[in-house]
């Protein structure tokens, strides 16, 4: 018949990987082009018609706005119930126990459930994305290890995954398990040697500040060795000769005198007049500071 052979057609353009749009347009195509010649045709082509447009729902939400349907599975049971109960309250009693009634059977449930399994398909991809996300969010939030982390996504990915699965069908999530768990793992691994890394560094500049200490404290023992124990008085001596650019410097600081003698001009002399404010030794001549160290 002209229905059997566009209901394959839609079969095989779903095992083929056409997109969602080929596949809903083969289902209308094959509702709407059935001849009316036998009343087994004509309720295929309605069971068919009645659970396009449920699919469609669904997949606006699915694949047009990006969402998990909850419960999945059950609605996808509902939906194929519905459309083979359709079928067989619109076939003929007479016909009910004929080859041709057993091949509608088998045929709507195959085009029917592999539109459904597309949507289911895609679902899983959307659970999987969720579930790394929740998974990188618990890593940098939380504070869970990341065997903790990655046991919580995968236990939130199977539990979710099982509710959009139909009963009695051979949709199977374990492909989608496996790789969500591989990339969970190659996250981890990075994440792992970034650690790694870091923590050598620590080590190598805890290393290098305890080396310059060691070497620091040597100092300190030669210094001690050369000039006895250092006291603890810093006193630090500045005076200016009057009238003149020169400065004269003296420190003694961890037991060494130092005296040093330099020229620096006076760039406030013209403000203070031709002798100055004072004669003789005063602030402007004389800077004294004083450091103990204890």
């Amino acid at each position: 018949m002209r229905l059997h052979v566009v209901i394959l057609a839609s079969i095989a353009s779903v095992s083929a990987g056409r997109p969602w749009g080929a596949h809903s347009a083969a289902f209308k195509s094959s509702a709407f082009s059935v001849p009316a010649g036998g009343s087994l045709d004509s309720a295929k082509s309605a069971a068919i018609a009645g659970a396009v447009e449920k699919i469609e729902d669904l997949r606006a939400t699915i694949v047009d706005g990006g969402s998990v349907v909850p419960e999945l599975g059950s609605k996808s049971s509902a939906i194929l119930a519905a459309a083979l109960e359709d079928f067989t309250s619109n076939a003929d009693e007479e016909d009910s126990s004929s080859t041709a009634y057993d091949r509608g059977v088998d045929e709507i449930a195959a085009a029917v459930d592999s539109q459904l399994q597309v949507l289911y398909l895609r679902q899983l991809a959307l659970l999987r994305e969720n579930a790394l996300q929740k998974y990188r969010t618990d890593t940098k939030t939380s504070g869970s290890s990341d065997y903790e982390a990655m046991l919580q996504a995968d236990a939130q990915f199977a539990r979710e995954a099982e509710d959009a699965t139909r009963e009695g069908s051979d949709w199977s999530y374990t492909a989608e398990r496996s790789f969500l768990q591989a990339v969970m793992n190659n996250i981890a691994e990075s994440g792992k040697k970034v650690s790694e890394i870091q923590q050598k560094s620590a080590q190598q500049q805890q290393t290098a500040m305890q080396f310059l200490q060691s070497q620091q404290q040597m100092i300190q023992q030669l210094q001690m060795q050369l000039y006895g124990q250092s006291s603890p008085w810093n006193v630090g001596v500045a005076y200016r000769i009057p009238d003149t650019n020169f400065n004269l410097q003296g420190s003694y600081q961890q037991g060494r005198a130092n005296v040093q003698l330099s020229c620096v001009p006076d760039e406030y002399a013209p403000m203070l007049g031709p002798n100055g404010f004072t004669n003789g030794v005063g602030p402007g001549n004389l800077g004294l500071s004083l450091n103990l160290s204890v």
